[in-house]
């Protein structure tokens, strides 16, 4: 099997690394960060120009894309960049959407694709430790539609959403994967409340409260308490697209990382000749390495069996997540002490990196994941 980028994903990839170093420098990211929605409006619309979000989706469904690799070329490059935007929690919508189908949602798809909507996965809840079956917020069948009341952490750019695609139980208890629906519902919605603020690399994210908010029947997405498998399959989508994110910056840090090395100077010689640095960067390099081909891994088993699938993400969020420690800890260590200030571009990188191991479940759930789903296998 080929796991090189086809000839479409390598010019995908290259012009949006191209836009990116020319549009969308890191300075206006670190002054966009404070405020609501978080990012530029204009370039997202630029990105969407360039096809960068309809590479995430099926020609079927709007989109010229949708394969693994083209999910992680546009990843990779954003990565590289550490642009800022709502590109995950458009995959993960738009891939509940294109899962449940129907004229609603090849609409909602549609938008998306032009840049034209932001829709928000509120899916993660303040106790559900990134188990996806642990679902408390309730859904109650009304006169003409649903009554939803629950809580949900962490919303990827929930204060830029104009709707929500919300998980709720509407059969079974907790941490029963069975009983799960997925309902559409406006930002503005009575009853819906929504903090939002940014992280420490500089993404926002929003905590989002329902209190008996009313949608209509219509606003149900999929069968009724069926909804776990396309949860999963979306979850899936996004860890390849954080896997992809991260080996772009890794990338990034190991170049700026390996040029301070070429230029600091220490009694008269670069301090890379020093044999002591250069087998710390080349254990940096190896584990790169590492990192990407667990990700090439985990893209060749996403259209495979479940079990194989899962144990594969799990893998490579896994490796991701060490690897980005390391890296990142190596990194500041040795550009001394300027390697966190505000001013130098690495110390975003660094945190971008730190805080991806924190999406969609940590080092630690993962691997213990990893070895459950291998005892089912």
């Amino acid at each position: 099997m080929d796991f090189k980028p086809t000839s479409d994903q390598q010019m995908l990839s290259d012009s949006l690394r191209r836009f990116v170093a020319e549009r969308h420098p890191l300075e206006a990211r670190a002054r966009l960060a404070g405020t609501a929605p978080g990012y530029s409006i204009e370039a997202w619309k630029q990105f969407a120009e360039l096809g960068a979000l309809g590479a995430l989706f099926d020609p079927e469904l709007g989109g010229y894309g949708g394969a693994p690799g083209d999910i992680a070329a546009v990843f990779e490059a954003l990565g590289s960049g550490a642009v800022a935007g709502p590109f995950l929690a458009s995959l993960l919508s738009g891939s509940c959407l294109a899962s449940v189908g129907g004229g609603q949602a090849e609409t909602l798809l549609n938008a998306i694709i032009a840049g034209d909507a932001v829709i928000a996965f509120a899916h993660q809840e303040p106790g559900s430790r990134y188990e996806l079956g642990r679902v408390e917020t309730a859904a109650v069948a009304g006169e003409g539609g649903w009554r939803l009341s629950g809580a949900k952490a962490v919303v990827s750019h929930g204060d830029a959403a104009d709707q929500f695609i919300v998980s709720a139980r509407t059969s079974g208890v907790a941490d029963d994967e069975q009983g799960v629906s997925l309902f559409l519902v406006r930002a503005g919605a009575p009853g819906l409340s929504i903090r939002g603020y940014v992280g420490i690399d500089g993404a926002r994210s929003a905590e989002v409260v329902l209190d008996q908010v009313e949608v209509g029947a219509d606003r149900l997405l999929g069968p009724v308490g069926e909804a776990f498998e396309t949860i999963e399959k979306a979850v899936g989508a996004g860890v390849i697209a954080l896997c992809a994110d991260g080996v772009g910056a890794l990338d990034v840090v190991r170049e700026m990382t390996a040029e301070y090395l070429r230029t600091r100077k220490q009694f008269g010689q670069p301090i890379g000749s020093f044999q002591a640095l250069q087998h710390r960067m080349a254990t940096v390099l190896i584990e790169i390495e590492q990192a990407r081909s667990a990700l090439t891994n985990a893209m060749a088993a996403f259209n495979g069996p479940r079990v194989s699938r899962e144990r594969a993400l799990s893998a490579a969020k896994y490796t991701l997540g060490c690897t980005a420690a390391l890296v990142a800890e190596e990194a500041v260590q040795l550009h001394g002490g300027i390697g966190m200030t505000w001013e130098l571009p690495l110390s975003h990188y660094v945190k971008r990196l730190l805080m991806l191991d924190h999406l969609l479940g940590d080092v630690d759930h993962h691997l213990e994941r990893y070895i459950a789903l291998g005892r089912a296998a």
